[in-house]
């Protein structure tokens, strides 16, 4: 069974950084779509970045030119890391695992999730 564990949240000022990583199980990592959501309080659940199995990636327009999404097939982990951050980018983010075409992703197996928050 597919197992997402999500790491490297936290609290943050505004403007900072913080990289998210999650490890994941299973030996078809590196022939699956990783990518990472966010659901922020009282909010729906968001696609934020994606990364395919050869190494292409999407962003969400809220965070492309601040985000970047890649992975380590040799760890079997997808890292997210983001830059300037804002206090809107205050949410839960989820690592995902599944199918991506163009910014359109269909998740398989989700991560528990981790806290990241951005104070102003």
């Amino acid at each position: 069974q597919r197992q997402l564990v999500e790491s490297g949240g936290g609290l943050v000022e505004a403007g900072g950084s913080l990289r998210l990583s999650c490890a994941a199980s299973g030996s078809i990592f590196s022939t699956i779509a990783m990518g990472w959501f966010r659901q922020a309080p009282g909010k729906q659940r968001e696609w934020v970045a994606g990364i395919g199995s050869a190494g292409s990636t999407r962003y969400a327009d809220s965070v492309k030119g601040r985000f970047t999404i890649s992975r380590d097939n040799a760890k079997n982990t997808v890292y997210l890391q983001m830059n300037g951050l804002k206090p809107e980018d205050t949410a839960v983010y989820y690592c995902a695992a599944g199918r991506m075409i163009a910014t359109i992703f269909q998740s398989d197996y989700w991560g528990q999730g981790t806290q990241v928050t951005v104070s102003s």
